[in-house]
């Protein structure tokens, strides 16, 4: 290794021995020194040779220049990167490694992108945005965390991350080396990388030692930093704090070193600074009552706070920063009284300062005021002697060999020495407090390993340098040693691991300028040297370093002073004045002032200095100058000076400087590097020549030029590969080798070999020959870009010319054409003369020929008219003579039929008089029999509904008579008319008497007839008349009605138009506030669940701490504890304050989130006491029943005669009301049966469905109807029987009566009034249920009509429809009606095609579950034959009879769902159901079979009214799933199949509770299956937070499995292959973390096939569908989030062709989703920012209207991530263009409105409420079968 000094100012550009003159070629871009910009940006306009003086130039605003070069002048300009490079997140990346190239990139990704963090090889370059930013979030550090450090972009998270990770992987200590000038932002860093251990390495116990370690953050901030003109919140001192781990790598301690706190801050400050923080705080807080006796005012009040001139920092309030400090305190122990000393001291120093001296007349004595307040509350505050501190103030003490004397002080001496004490106070208060907090941060246990933060001051340099000045640069000088030695030493081992040849290089060492100062006779030495010389002076110390130090050449003398001196350090030039060096260096403080501290009466005071071996030089040396002394009588012996006493301050500091160094030289450094960028603390503004003062004096520039020595730009092959194909031939193409592809290409692209070397992995060239590789393949795509516009031009002409040819082609052809149609238009012409005259002369001839035919035919009509004439005429006259002679035959006929009619009618009569006469007296005889009435009551109903029927009848022959009549009447008349014509011919033609008296007569009653049919319908006419008034006025009254609700009607429409705008605004408001009442329900159940979630952390934390505990012996709990206390942390009877958690929701809905949201514990207990109450109240009731029946049964018993009759009596009572039951039962079927027709016939009237339905529930119906009438007659026979048993009872009761009394002789008659009485009420009874049957049927009939009228209006508005749609259709064109019509049947088949594929849904369905159970048949069959040969080879153990309640069955021998166990064997059954239970075990057998098996226990335990059994299977069925999960918390498959059984045993107790809520789908056995003894609600609330539980225990097994897949497969996975694109990469994506580590690259596939797993493994184990749609729409929200904050943290994937890939991997997961029908639980949406980020990457980003679609288009991003995103954009070449900042801009100003969270990233722990949605089970009970592999043989069915 070779080591080389050079002048640290100036950057040394290594040229190459041949420099490569092409390069400087006619458009090539360079870089000037510019006096004000530093460096300014050119372009060459004129091609450069070797040898010429002047480079023409042409500036960025187009000003020619002219740059000359030569030896004398300027060196040949550095040159550009590619704009590809520009914004590089590592500056090693760039091809071309300079000063302006670090300095463009810094400034384009700060000011452009606003990042603030850049690497340089190993350094983290930080930026001061002057500006709060939301990246340090706990999201971010869960982002970073477990992170390679080149994946993500640059932060200090990631350096945080790369020291853990290395920590832990190599068993090396770390260091995070953060340094910088004065506000640069180094606290902030070190404070963030704190945070970032503090949260990853939290402790493992409950010490909460990570906190502690943050909160020391705020009290050093108070107590060490202050406001200077740089920055408002300084550190003054430097510090180291090691953070100690464990061997599991969790904080188990930490410890802080400090380093020179600059005392001198106490008593002066510069104009526009302050003092420490803690003393302003204190101000602001006097007025406090605690702080009274403090006697503070304002900060202005006091001379060590006002100096500065203001006292205020704009936004820091110091109030509240002093509660944060006070708070720090109490979290870090520090009890009150240690509190109110350390502020008592700190007031007291206040105080101090404003003690007023004055000077007496001869100048060199003074005194203090008498009476001065400050110095009384100085001593009142410390405790101390007012008269002693008064006198030691201004005297001293001077010790010689021989006596001792008392000095006075001058007025300056005295307040020196009082500023010195001061200062001297509070270092000693700042060290005890660091070590207080120290001891509160150390830990007892083993230290394994620690990270170390070094929080140091930068290189300082100021018009004014002193002591501190020249200190703080004798660190950097040690820290920029050691950070060169560790670059040089990386570089060389990369070198190494890749076998590249090594030459060694020249780097800057800047030992010689370490030996100028810390070397023997150094500048330090000289100080210590010169402090001890009794009459030492600055001047003396300053001529020494001029002699001794003035040939080195890192030593310099200024010219125009003899009290300063120059150090040429590696950064800058600095000039340190002399004075006060001496002073600063002793640090001296009187003992006697000393001594009266330690005189106080307060012990933290006392303690502070009692300790001198700690306290700084005192001095004991004694003045040249002479006044008045004081002679001591006494002569005491001089004290030996301690060899503490003999340090300095110089040399305490080299000796911490060198523990320091050689703790950070065993250790992995890390470097944080930040830089100021402007001095006026603007945010976001960059000053080119201040960041690069720093850049040179931080080393960056140092590590560029390490790299630029070597090979900076490094590749993989692979990724060579893939950027650079496009230079191969297609040759090459086919190696399967990429590295000796990349070998051949690079041999043939570059001559000299030098340029670049193969390492093992990755290939190195040399600095600009990535830029000369860009630039080959940018010409390349020039080049195709020109072949393929040649191309598309010559397709262009050729295109235009085949138009021209065919337009002329054309053009031809249709000149031919017309040439042709003219002279076959004048053949045409010809043709059509010819025959025009053919048709003329044919038409000429025609007409002739018709005339002559036309009379012909004339006359043949007139002839032939008249003969047929005559013969009609002949023919009438016959006819009219027979129809005469057929009436008068007719009336003949008719008149002698009637008087036999007559007679036969009146013998009749008489006859049947006769018979009935004999029936009613029959009939009499009989009606006063009981069995007569039976006959008649039987069939009373059959003879009314006959009489209906004939009624009807009746109506409806009478309408038809009616309307035959006026068919009569009418034909009648047209017959009388006739009759009087014929009549009257007749009278003309024959004059026969006889007959004509008859047919008058016959004419007379006719007219009569007629007469009386006129008189009727006049009636009719009149009523008609009248019928059509009344109803014409009443459609004039519905007419003004009518108008009346049209005005009305218009009058609500403008009310209902006037207040429409206020019900949509109160409409909104209102589903505004359900929307927040479902928010604020959301977020308290999600509460609920994060307490689970917590309180169950809580339990595993406690088991842990138990198993710790008792690890070495056991203990067992008391046989009395019930299981359930001691493990489930659950009461006796489990949680009995809380109650169903779906109750607990729906009580939220029903009384409003705020009175909800009461103390929870106290509102479960008011629910406790409530439930007992109502038990309370419900067994009273029983007592109070039982108390009644007991009193009737004891009033009934002396009326009753005989047991028989009572018991007769009862079972008739029983019966008749069983069967009113049944038949209530029968009623309401049948009305549920016309309802489910009448909803049937309403939904579909014109299928073939309804048709067969209809028969069917017709069918139904009937048989309904007959088995109602059935009950009905049984009915009435037990009524009439229970009549007669009550009359026979009063009969018997009569008969011993009159048993006493004598008996009259008449008895007879009253009997028979008896008699015909209970006949008479048997009547009316049997009447009255008559009528309640006929009313009932007429009900029926009436329903029925109501039914089909109904459907009739639903055929009649189908009708309308289709005319409406139909008259539509009609008045459409002709091609719009087809349309429409094939519209129409589209939408038909459509409709029936839906149809059917729900009919095959479900045949499919019901053919899968019929194959299912086949399937669990048939493996049945050998399980059954199995037992049966094992039943009959073994004999049955013999168990002793189990004690069950008597109960009455109706079938004993049927299994009624239940299982029976011995006590003994119930930790059999949960060891082989729980505990030792496989998933695969019950995979073919019925889902949640385990479940279903301990219901079916618990049903059995209900059964025999059993509590404790309950109690006790329940209990140990919770501990056990509990058991279970805790040993298999990372297996998804047990957690899963654990979930389902919680689960459905949650549905099956609520399913099965008799609670009609949960019956409402049960079938009526599983309703006899319900729970008849317990409410096990309580229990319900256990298992529904047990399920809570392990669902969330499921959400995070499936997300840590998914964690390392979900980046790799959305982001870098080419899932459409060649389209991904690679660019340069720096020197992180080699970071060391990477090597042989890192995770596999997971494809999309592997992904989706993972997601295919966790679902196919949840629908197997019978998960809930709703529950397993919400499991994936969470798995979807961490593929979300991990996705989107990786894009929003990674620069090299947001590109357009990461855009790409990601929207087609997001296709693909939503078309899984479809495919498994999840499409609706949600997922989608939980993806859509990302499906929005992927859009904004791929969408136009350069107008504003593209700014405007981008606005519309990501609503489910906020501003920070589309902003975020638009910085991060990167083009992958150069044909891409980037995103302007003026577009951000105008994005920002566009999304201001938007009322987005400020959130940068997603929360990724962020976890949805589960709801447990209630879906009861459809299985019976009594059908399951338990397989024989269970070995659950000790089970009886019951």
């Amino acid at each position: 290794m070779k080591r080389q000094q050079k002048e640290p100012n100036t950057i040394v550009k290594k040229q190459e021995e041949k420099i490569d003159y092409e390069v400087y070629c006619q458009y090539t871009r360079v870089w000037i020194p510019d006096p004000e910009d530093v460096w300014r940006a050119a372009e060459i306009i004129k091609d450069y040779t070797e040898g010429e003086p002047i480079l023409y130039l042409k500036l960025e605003d187009e000003t020619p220049l002219e740059y000359r070069i030569g030896p004398k002048d300027n060196a040949l300009p550095f040159l550009r990167n590619p704009d590809i490079l520009v914004g590089e997140n590592d500056l090693t990346a760039l091809s071309y490694l300079h000063e302006p190239a670090v300095l463009h990139n810094l400034k384009v990704r700060f000011t452009e992108s606003n990042h603030i963090y850049t690497y340089c090889g190993i350094v983290l370059v930080a930026i001061n945005p002057y500006e709060q930013l939301q990246i340090y979030g706990e999201e971010v550090i869960n982002a970073y965390s477990g992170q390679n450090m080149g994946d993500m972009d640059p932060h200090i998270f990631a350096v945080a991350e790369e020291a853990y990770k290395q920590m832990a992987r190599d068993e090396r200590n770390q260091s995070i080396i953060v340094s910088g000038e004065s506000g640069a932002g180094k606290t902030v860093s070190a404070k963030y990388a704190m945070r970032f251990f503090a949260t990853v390495g939290g402790s493992a116990n409950d010490t909460n030692v990570e906190e502690k370690v943050l909160a020391s953050s705020p009290i050093m901030e108070a107590i060490g930093n202050a406001k200077t003109t740089r920055n408002d919140n300084s550190s003054r001192f430097g510090k180291y704090i090691q953070i100690g781990f464990d061997r599991s790598y969790h904080i188990i301690g930490a410890n802080m070193r400090t380093y020179l706190l600059e005392k001198s801050r106490v008593v002066f400050q510069a104009e526009d600074e302050r003092n420490y923080h803690i003393f302003y705080q204190l101000c602001a807080s006097a007025s406090l009552p605690e702080f009274k006796d403090l006697a503070l005012t304002s900060a202005e009040d006091f001379i060590f706070t006002s100096q500065g001139e203001n006292i205020f920092i704009e936004g820091v309030n110091d109030a509240e920063d002093f509660e944060k400090t006070r708070e720090a305190f109490t979290l870090l122990g520090v009890n009150d009284s240690n509190q109110s000393s350390i502020f008592r001291i700190i007031a007291s120093i206040l105080h101090l300062g404003n003690v007023e001296i004055c000077s007496e007349r001869d100048g060199d004595s003074c005194h203090i005021l008498k009476n001065d307040p400050h110095l009384a509350h100085f001593c009142q505050l410390l405790g101390v002697e007012l008269e002693q501190m008064e006198h030691w103030l201004c005297h001293r003490k001077l010790v010689t060999t021989s006596e001792t004397y008392v000095k006075n002080m001058s007025r300056k001496q005295a307040a020196n020495a009082r500023d010195a004490l001061a200062k001297h106070i509070y270092a000693h208060m700042f060290d005890w407090i660091v070590e207080y907090v120290n001891k509160s941060l150390h830990t007892s246990s083993k230290q394994h390993s620690f990270i170390g933060v070094l929080d140091i001051y930068g290189f300082e340099t100021f018009e004014i340098n002193s002591f501190e000045q020249f200190c703080i640069n004798y660190a950097n000088e040690k820290l920029q040693q050691q950070f060169n030695q560790h670059v040089f030493k990386l570089e060389q081992e990369e070198y190494m691991k890749e076998q590249i040849p090594w030459t060694l290089i020249d780097f800057y060492d800047n030992q010689p300028c370490i030996d100028v100062i810390e070397a023997k006779l150094g500048i330090l030495d000289l100080l210590d040297e010169e402090c001890k010389v009794p009459k030492g002076t600055d001047q003396n110390w300053c001529q020494k370093l001029y002699d001794r130090l003035s040939s080195s050449v890192h030593f310099q003398k200024p010219r125009m002073s003899n009290t300063s001196f120059i150090v040429i350090h590696f950064a800058d030039k600095v000039e340190y004045q002399c004075d006060g060096f001496l002073e600063k260096n002793r640090d001296t403080v009187y003992e006697e002032q000393i001594n009266i501290l330690k005189a106080s009466k307060f012990q933290l005071m006392a303690d502070l200095f009692q300790d001198t071996n700690k306290d700084s030089n005192i001095s004991t040396s004694s003045s040249s100058k002479s006044s008045r002394v004081n002679v001591r009588a006494s002569k005491p012996t001089p004290k030996v000076p301690n060899k503490e006493h003999r340090k300095t301050v110089g040399h305490q500091f080299r000796s911490s400087l060198q523990l320091l160094m050689e703790t950070l030289n065993a250790t992995t450094p890390h470097y944080v590097r930040c830089i100021k960028p402007n001095d006026e603390k603007e945010a976001f503004s960059f000053e080119s020549r201040r960041a690069v003062q720093q850049l040179r004096a931080c080393g960056v520039l140092e590590t560029i030029r390490i790299s630029a020595a070597g090979y900076p730009s490094r590749w993989t092959y692979p990724d060579f590969f893939n950027r650079y194909r496009v230079l191969m031939k297609k040759s090459d193409m086919t190696v399967g080798d990429k590295k000796l592809v990349c070998r051949n290409l690079l041999e043939t692209l570059v001559k000299d070999p030098d340029k670049f070397q193969f390492g093992k992995t990755k290939i190195f060239f040399r600095a600009g020959q990535v830029a000369y590789l860009e630039k080959l393949r940018a010409d390349k795509f020039r080049s195709a870009c020109i072949k393929i516009q040649k191309t598309v031009r010559g397709w262009l002409q050729r295109v235009r010319y085949q138009k021209i040819r065919k337009s002329a082609i054309n053009l031809q052809r249709y000149g031919r054409g017309y040439m042709a149609r003219r002279y076959a238009e004048q053949l045409r012409l010809t043709r059509a003369a010819l025959t025009f005259q053919k048709q003329y002369r044919m038409v000429r001839e025609r007409r002739d020929y018709l005339k002559v035919r036309q009379a012909v035919v004339t006359i043949q009509a007139f002839t032939r008219g008249m003969l047929t004439r005559r013969i009609f005429q002949e023919f009438l006259l016959h006819h009219k003579a027979m129809i005469i002679q057929k009436h008068v035959r007719g009336w003949l006929t008719r008149r002698k039929f009637r008087r036999a009619r007559n007679a036969a009618i009146t013998i009749q009569c008489a006859y049947r008089r006769m018979r009935a006469k004999r029936e009613l007296k029959q009939l009499k005889i009989e009606a006063r029999s009981a069995q007569h009435l039976k006959k008649l009551n039987t069939g009373m109903e059959n003879k009314i509904v006959q009489l209906q029927r004939k009624m009807d009848d009746q109506t409806n022959d009478l309408k038809t008579q009616n309307e035959q009549l006026v068919v009569a009447k009418a034909s009648l008349g047209s017959e009388v008319n006739k009759l009087q014509k014929e009549l009257e011919m007749m009278r003309s033609r024959q004059g026969d008497g006889s007959q004509l008296t008859s047919l008058q007569d016959e004419l007379e009653k006719l007219r009569a007839e007629l007469q009386e049919a006129h008189t009727h319908m006049k009636k009719l006419e009149e009523k008609h008349s009248n019928e059509k008034m009344g109803l014409e006025q009443r459609v004039e009254e519905l007419d003004r009605e009518n108008s009346m609700l049209k005005s009305e009607k218009e009058e609500m429409n403008r009310r209902i138009l006037h207040h429409s705008k206020s019900t949509e605004d109160q409409e909104s408001s209102a589903s505004q506030s359900v929307g927040r009442v479902q928010a604020e329900l959301d977020e308290e159940r999600l509460r609920y669940q994060n307490l689970l979630r917590e309180f169950s952390r809580l339990e595993q934390r406690y088991d842990n701490l138990q198993e710790a505990k008792f690890q070495p012996g056991h203990k067992r709990n008391n046989s009395t504890q019930s299981s359930l206390e001691s493990d489930s942390n659950y009461p006796s009877i489990s949680t009995s304050e809380l109650g169903d958690t779906d109750d607990a929701i729906q009580l939220v809905e029903e009384m409003g989130v705020e009175k909800a949201a009461m103390d929870i514990g106290v509102f479960m207990k008011l629910q406790k006491r409530v439930r007992e109450l109502e038990q309370e109240r419900k067994r009273l009731q029983v007592n109070l029943e039982k108390m009644e029946d007991q009193v009737n049964c004891k009033g009934i018993e002396p009326k009753t005669t005989s047991e028989q009759e009572s018991e007769d009596l009862a079972y008739n009572s029983l019966k008749r009301q069983e069967l009113e039951s049944e038949n209530k039962k029968l009623k309401n079927d049948l009305n549920e049966l016309r309802k489910a027709i009448a909803d049937r016939a309403s939904q579909n009237s014109s299928s073939n469905e309804l048709q067969d339905g209809y028969n069917l529930l017709l069918g139904q119906l009937k048989a309904a109807n007959e088995e109602l009438e059935v009950r009905k007659e049984e009915v009435l026979i037990l009524r009439t029987q229970i009549v007669s048993a009550a009359h026979q009872k009063e009969e018997t009761t009569n008969q011993i009566e009159t048993n006493n009394v004598p008996e009259w002789t008449n008895s007879k008659k009253p009997i028979d009034k008896e008699e015909a009485v209970r006949a008479y009420h048997g009547l009316c009874e049997s009447k009255k249920l008559l009528e309640a049957q006929l009313q009932s049927q007429a009900r029926k009939h009436e329903d029925e009509l109501a039914a089909f009228n109904t459907q009739i209006e639903l055929l009649k508005d189908d009708i309308e429809k289709k005319q409406e749609m139909l008259n539509h259709t009609m008045s459409l064109s002709p091609e719009a009606q087809v349309e429409y019509s094939v519209q129409q049947e589209i939408t038909r088949l459509t409709n029936d095609n839906l149809d059917l594929k729900e009919l095959v849904e479900k045949l499919e369905k019901n053919e899968r579950k019929l194959k299912k159970q086949l399937r669990i048949y048939m493996k049945k069959v050998p399980d059954m034959e199995v037992s049966l040969t094992a039943a009959s080879s073994q004999p049955t153990k013999a168990k002793p009879q189990l004690t069950r309640q008597v109960t009455v069955q109706r079938r004993e021998k049927d299994f009624e769902g239940m299982l029976e166990y011995y006590k003994e064997d119930e930790a059999l059954l949960v060891k082989t159901l729980i505990t030792d239970m496989k998933p695969n075990a019950v995979s073919a057998t019925v889902p949640c079979l385990p479940a279903y098996i301990l219901f079916m226990c618990i049903r059995h335990a209900d059964y025999i009214n059993d509590d404790q059994k309950v109690h006790s299977l329940l209990t140990s069925t919770i501990n056990a799933i509990k058991k279970v999960l805790k040993k298999n918390n990372n297996d998804f498959e047990m957690t899963s199949f654990w979930l389902a059984n919680t689960s459905r045993l949650l549905h099956c107790l609520k399913q099965y509770s008799g609670d009609e809520v949960f019956m409402t789908q049960n079938t009526a056995k599983q309703n006899e299956h319900c729970l008849k003894n317990f409410d096990l609600a309580e229990y319900r609330q256990v298992l529904s937070d047990l399920s809570i539980q392990i669902y969330q225990q499921l959400i995070k097994v499936a997300e840590h499995m998914m964690q390392p897949m979900i980046v790799s497969a959305m982001l870098e996975s080419e899932s459409i292959p060649s389209l991904a694109g690679v660019k340069p990469m720096g020197y992180r994506n080699r970071s060391s973390s990477m090597d042989g580590e890192g995770p596999g690259s997971y494809t999309l596939e592997a992904l989706i096939r993972q997601l295919g797993q966790f679902h196919s493994v949840m629908g197997e184990h019978g998960l809930d569908p709703e529950i397993a749609g919400q499991v994936i729409r969470q798995l979807f929200y961490s593929i979300n989030a991990l996705t989107l904050n990786n894009l929003l943290l990674r620069k090299d994937v947001c590109s357009w062709s990461t855009g790409m890939q990601l929207r087609y991997n997001i296709s693909q997961m939503e078309e899984w989703l479809r495919g498994k029908n999840l499409h609706q639980s949600g997922a989608v949406v939980n993806i859509e920012p990302v499906i929005q980020a992927a859009q904004l990457l791929q969408v136009k980003k350069k107008t504003s209207q593209d700014a405007e679609a981008i606005c519309s288009l990501c609503t489910s991003l906020t501003m920070q991530q589309i902003v975020k995103i638009l910085n991060l954009y990167t083009p992958l070449n150069e044909f891409e263009e980037r995103v302007t900042v003026s577009f951000i801009r105008n994005i920002q100003n566009r999304l201001q409105d938007r009322n987005d969270v400020p959130m940068l990233l997603v929360d990724t722990k962020h976890t949805f409420p589960v709801l447990f949605p209630y879906t009861p089970s459809a299985l019976s009970l009594e059908t399951l079968h338990i397989p024989a592999n269970l070995s659950l043989d000790f089970l009886t069915r019951v």
